[in-house]
This record gives C-alpha cells, sequence and structure tokens, in this order.
C-alpha cells in the first residue's frame, strides 16, 4: 500500500503540483473552454432555437419537442443574464453546459436538440454570429470617430499649421486637411468592416462535422432565420474556416495602427515644445510629483493597444497555419483573441472619440510654427516656373539659394529685402511676397484633395452626405 502511494505522489510531482489529480486534472485544464467560450452564449442558444425551429419544420422533431426546448432555451437566457446560472469546467464549453442544463429543465426532449449537427458547425455558428455583431458595433463606432474629425475639420478649414515630412516642416497646410486625412484613413477602415461583413454573411449550422448530415434538412431556413444573406456551400471548409476571425483581426491591427498614429500626433502636440493643442482633464492626468505636468496618458494607452491587436492576428495566424482540413482542437485558441482585440479597439476608438471632441486646438501655436523651417519655399519655386518662366529644376536652385540667404540672415523668405532677391535672380518682382505667406500658401493649394480651405470644405460635404 505504501508503494502504491508513494508511485502515484511521484506521478503526481512529475505532471506538476498544481494537478492534484496528474493528468487527468492536466486534460480538464487544457481542453476546457468555458472561461472564456461562456461570452457566446446568446448566440449558442439564438442558433439553437433556430435548429430546433427548422427540424419541427422539416418533420424531424415534433412540435411539442420544439416547443419544450425553445421555452428551456429562453428561461436558460434569463438564467445566465441575471447570473443566476452556473458554469461548469467539468462541462467543457458553453454548448454541453447550455445542452446539461437544458436537460434538467425538460428532461429527454433535450436530447433532440442535436439532431443534424455537431459541436464542429455549432461552434463555428457561434463564433461567427459573435465577430459579425461586433463588427456591426465596429462600424457604428468608427462612424461616430469619423464625425467627430468632420466637425473639428469644418470648425478648423482655415486654421493654419505645418504639413510634415520626416516629422520636418514641409509645406504649410490647414488643421482641417489634417483631420480630414484621418477621416480617408478611417473611412477605409469601416469599408474593410462592411467588406468583411458581407464576406461573411454565410450559415455554417448543418454542415455538422464535416460531411454534412443525411437528414432533410433546411439549411437555407436557418440561415434566413438567424440573418444570413445564405448558408456556406461546402461542409469540410464550413468547419474548418477561421477567415472571418483573421479578417477581423487584420481590420482590427490596420484601424488599431491608425489609432496609434494618430495617438502619437496627440502626444507630439500636447508637448510645450509644439502645444498644438491641450487635452482635457477628462483625457490626461498629473504626475504624482510634478505638479506642472499633463500627461496624455489615453493616447499612449491607445498607442500601447495596438501592439496587443497586431499580436493576437500573429497568434491565431499561427494556429491555423498548419491545420489540416477539417476541424482540429487547435481551434479552440481562436475566440480569447478575437476576444481582447475586439475589446481593445472598442476601447481605443470610444477614447479617441472623445479626445477629438474635447481637445483646445491652440490656432496662435499652429499658425506660428506654420512658417517656420521656411515652409512656403516650395510656393517660391511655383512662383518662379508661373511667372517668370523658369523650368522648375532651375527655379528649385535659384530658391535653395534664396533660403540659404534667409538662413544665413536669421530671417523669414518674406523680410528678405527686394533687391537681395533680385541680386540672386532679376525675374523676381514685389509680387512675389504675395505667396510667401502661410495663408496664401494654403489658399492657392486648389488641386482636387488640395488644402486649400476652399478644397477642404467640398471633401466635408462629400463625407457628411455618406456618413
Amino acid at each position: 500500500m505504501a508503494d502504491g502511494s508513494s508511485e502515484t505522489k511521484s506521478s503526481n510531482q512529475m505532471w506538476g503540483g498544481r494537478f492534484a489529480s496528474g493528468p487527468d486534472a492536466i486534460m480538464e485544464e487544457i481542453n476546457a473552454s468555458i472561461g472564456f467560450d461562456k461570452k457566446l452564449y446568446a448566440q449558442d442558444i439564438r442558433g439553437s432555437i433556430a435548429h430546433a425551429t427548422m427540424l419541427a419544420h422539416q418533420g424531424i422533431i415534433s412540435a411539442e419537442d420544439k416547443d419544450k426546448i425553445v421555452h428551456g432555451l429562453d428561461t436558460i437566457l434569463s438564467e445566465i443574464d441575471s447570473g443566476a446560472f452556473e458554469f461548469s469546467r467539468r462541462l467543457e464549453d458553453i454548448h454541453m453546459n447550455i445542452e446539461a442544463r437544458l436537460a434538467a429543465l425538460i428532461g429527454p426532449a433535450a436530447g433532440r436538440l442535436h439532431t443534424a449537427r455537431s459541436r464542429n458547425d455549432q461552434v463555428a455558428l457561434d463564433f461567427r454570429l459573435w465577430v459579425k455583431e461586433e463588427l456591426q458595433k465596429t462600424e457604428k463606432a468608427l462612424t461616430g470617430l469619423i464625425a467627430a474629425f468632420l466637425d473639428r475639420a469644418e470648425e478648423h478649414a482655415e486654421t493654419v499649421m505645418p504639413g510634415f515630412t520626416h516629422l520636418q516642416t514641409a509645406q504649410p497646410v490647414t488643421f482641417g486637411h489634417h483631420c480630414m486625412a484621418y477621416v480617408e484613413m478611417f473611412g477605409r477602415d469601416r469599408a474593410r468592416v462592411r467588406h468583411a461583413i458581407e464576406h461573411m454573411d454565410e450559415s455554417p449550422i448543418g454542415a455538422a462535422a464535416l460531411a454534412g448530415t443525411g437528414f432533410p434538412i433546411d439549411r437555407h431556413m436557418t440561415a434566413k432565420a438567424l440573418g444570413f444573406r445564405e448558408p456556406t456551400r461546402n461542409s469540410i471548409d464550413t468547419v474548418s474556416d477561421r477567415d472571418f476571425a483573421l479578417e477581423f483581426l487584420s481590420i482590427a491591427a490596420i484601424a488599431a495602427t491608425h489609432l496609434s498614429r494618430l495617438a502619437e500626433e496627440i502626444v507630439i502636440w500636447s508637448t510645450p515644445q509644439f502645444g498644438f493643442i491641450r487635452l482635457s482633464d477628462a483625457f490626461s492626468t498629473g504626475s504624482s510629483i510634478m505638479p506642472q505636468k499633463k500627461n496624455p496618458d489615453a493616447a499612449e494607452l491607445v498607442r500601447a493597444k495596438t501592439g496587443r491587436v497586431n499580436g493576437s492576428l500573429v497568434a491565431l495566424l499561427t494556429v491555423m497555419k498548419g491545420l489540416p482540413l477539417a476541424y482540429s482542437k487547435d481551434m479552440q485558441e481562436d475566440k480569447e483573441q478575437v476576444f481582447d482585440a475586439a475589446e481593445s479597439l472598442e476601447l481605443a476608438i470610444a477614447a479617441m472619440t472623445g479626445m477629438i471632441r474635447d481637445v483646445t486646438i491652440r490656432a496662435d501655436r499652429m499658425k506660428a510654427a506654420a512658417g517656420s523651417g521656411y515652409s512656403t519655399a516650395t510656393d517660391l519655386a511655383d512662383w518662379l516656373v508661373r511667372e517668370a518662366g523658369l523650368p522648375f529644376r532651375d527655379a528649385h536652385h535659384v530658391t535653395g539659394r534664396v533660403v540659404a540667404l534667409a538662413e544665413q540672415k536669421g530671417c523669414d523668405l518674406a523680410e528678405l529685402p527686394l533687391a537681395e532677391l533680385q541680386a540672386i535672380n532679376s525675374a523676381i518682382t514685389d509680387k512675389v511676397y504675395g505667396v510667401l505667406t502661410v495663408e496664401a500658401s494654403v489658399a492657392s493649394r486648389t488641386s482636387f484633395g488640395g488644402t486649400a480651405p476652399s478644397e477642404v470644405r467640398k471633401q466635408i460635404a462629400w463625407w457628411r452626405a455618406r456618413n
């Protein structure tokens, strides 16, 4: 007896001290998914109701059993919503937890619910429904963020600021034009969301384990009941497909990257060195020891969450990359990545929408910076081409000499005397001063999609008609 006890103790130690029952406990720990897939309870119940209704309609189960099943599932939904439902790890996942409770509530009729389906197509349905609903929420959130930018763009269509390349002052633009750049970015994100909803709008239920079923089911009926365009067309692909989850994560990663770029600009612009914006107290914090500081914590956290979202995409791509058709248990690792990314993206969009609506724009600081770094040099070169007839490369060379002179004298281009400009190129006249101000520069950029206030307002109107 002592020998046996010693052997058992040694075995348990080999498997690890956390698992009191050796291999069985480890298997339960690694196999159970109820800790996270309970998030799918509403989708699971909705799918089961549609499936039971179809089975009764097709004469596969009786109408009486269908009514019992539907009533039982409604009861379970209420129990979970109220917090009264007890989830069991022993029952592995959300499907078995609900099925066991249904059996306790209505008896043998519960066993008929799983006719003509498998947990393989059941989980594919639940997860697809959840992702579709999350995409619809993301679409709405992005629409709100775009609206916030449109409001700020309209308010600041004429507010001059420096435009940057390489984070160096390049040419004057308007803050409204800069805002509209983010409208375009988040507009593309929203378009990707809409395309993803269209791609995934097919119902998996009825594919069963991988080969379909011999029961006379009506998959078009369940697809319509669940709000899908149509059923999937290949049962093997149906249960092994997680493209919809990967597409959600890729969309989330791109959107999070856009949010991170915006967050980076907010962090930079809110520094005393730039001073372009002032964040509201709602989206910033103070320092524990430096009372003068106002930290852009919300923007920094949005920037950081991009790493989590990107990690989720890479994780699921790695899970899926070597799986043979059809279903493999590896695919249980899909949900936590999507759930976490969805939560991070939802929070980041909400935070950024709030920041954009609340931020104070310091137009005076933007305007002062807009003329720095000889930002109207390109306007001088363009003027030399238009008015003096110089080839652009010659005009570029002349402008370079003018900039060098201004640097030497420590003044702006518009402050250089006409005589000194004419000493560099005799074709320059006093009319050149009309293009050397930042206001004149931005007003002249009237090409389609340009920074001129008139053009910015056209783009705002176009987007408002479509938002």
